[in-house]
């Protein structure tokens, strides 16, 4: 391999090529992890560029975060798919890669001749990966956006009585490339096993669905419709922000016992001789008569004074943080949050990835590539690639040896 595009350490993806035609935020995610644990990763990009480079503010540098926050450790060409070199070099790409990643409309790729069906007959072991947003027979865009709101999320988020809310975070596109991420690794295990490669398909509204869990289940197996309660929680009490002498406090009581906790903590042992509140079901039921007494308890102490006493009796509670707060917190106790990651004179601080392997440890390389920064570094690699790959069984995949 040119060692212009070598990854340091021994992450488990090591020598794994992953040709990343995908843009925005799905697509990105999972091959930032990817890349993460070791592949060599060749964000393809358009002269225009990927549309979160253009999505600021907040920015740094004059670079969009949003752009920085998904993009580390790839390595980066500008390819004009209809000029006719440069779709050769994206081809050459597609047919020397492990994996390729995309997210274009269904079909988008054909008339380029980058779909699956084209490109597995000259790399027949190629894990080739497709997200969209509603499946490969639905050709409409997808934005997480729309699948919070079509596929119910939205339906559950807000008060009770309010309007509809999107969350913070595009949450399904994350979960999209999470599962992206699971299916990548699972065909690679079975190509290692067998040979063999295959097509691997992931939408937002199936991720959505599936990241609905209890409140999809409640309708499907329940033929209960679940609907907005605000930040209480259906099946359990008290499960939610309270209100202290002083700011707000999450509690979360998952069982009899920590309920137990709680009403110790905050002086009300009684609680658990009532019949209404001492187990689960009827402490459910009867939620808005423990509520008042609940809230008169924690009126004499701050939420920071309860958080640090009732954390210490082990009871899940919890204030509500900024997210300059949040990345304080994860910095005291210890799980270091932030890496830099340094290309050259550029470091951008990232988030660090969240798996921890003690045996083959993430690496963070390169910062998130400028646009075209390693065109002429990526174009020198594959010719070199081509030159070898003669020589490859296609059993062994085309990067087994790169």
């Amino acid at each position: 391999m040119d060692t212009a595009l070598r990854r340091s350490g021994n992450g488990p993806l090591n020598g794994i090529i992953v040709a990343d035609f995908s843009r925005v935020l799905a697509g990105p995610y999972a091959t930032m992890m990817l890349a993460d644990l070791g592949a060599t990763v060749i964000k393809v990009e358009s002269p225009g560029g990927d549309d979160t480079r253009l999505w600021r503010p907040p920015q740094r540098d004059g670079e969009a975060t949003y752009y920085l926050s998904i993009n580390r450790n790839k390595f980066d060409i500008v390819l004009d798919f209809t000029d006719e070199d440069d779709l050769a070099v994206a081809a050459e790409l597609a047919r020397l890669a492990d994996v390729v990643v995309e997210n274009f409309k269904p079909g988008g790729l054909r008339r380029f001749g980058l779909d699956y069906d084209t490109v597995v007959k000259t790399n027949p072991a190629v894990i080739y990966s497709s997200v969209t947003g509603f499946g490969a027979g639905n050709p409409q865009p997808g934005y997480d956006l729309l699948i919070q709101g079509l596929s119910g999320f939205m339906s559950l988020t807000g008060d009770a009585e309010g309007s509809p809310y999107r969350a913070g975070v595009a949450i399904f596109d994350v979960m999209t490339g999470l599962h992206t991420t699971i299916g990548i690794l699972a065909a690679l295990q079975h190509r290692m096993a067998s040979g063999e490669g295959q097509q691997v398909e992931t939408n937002l509204l199936s991720s959505a669905m599936s990241g609905l869990v209890n409140q999809a289940s409640a309708f499907i197996a329940g033929g209960v419709v679940p609907h907005r309660m605000g930040n209480e929680h259906p099946s359990l009490y008290p499960y939610q922000p309270m209100p202290t002498g002083d700011g707000e406090l999450i509690i979360a009581c998952g069982n009899d016992r920590q309920f137990a906790m709680l009403a110790a903590g905050v002086g009300r042992a009684e609680w658990l001789e009532d019949e209404r509140f001492n187990t689960a079901v009827p402490r459910n039921a009867h939620r808005r008569e423990l509520e008042p007494l609940l809230i008169e308890a924690l009126s004499h102490k701050s939420a920071q004074e309860w958080y640090e006493l009732l954390t210490a009796s082990g009871l899940p509670c919890a204030p509500i943080n900024t997210v300059q707060e949040g990345v304080e917190l994860a910095q005291k106790m210890g799980l270091e949050p932030v890496v830099e990651v340094t290309t050259g004179d550029r470091t951008i601080p990232t988030v660090r990835n969240p798996i921890r392997m003690s045996a083959t440890p993430v690496t963070y390389d390169y910062a998130p590539p400028a646009l075209g920064q390693d065109s002429d570094a990526v174009r020198a690699w594959l010719a070199q690639l081509t030159e070898r790959s003669a020589e490859r069984p296609a059993s062994q995949g085309p990067g087994a040896e790169a």
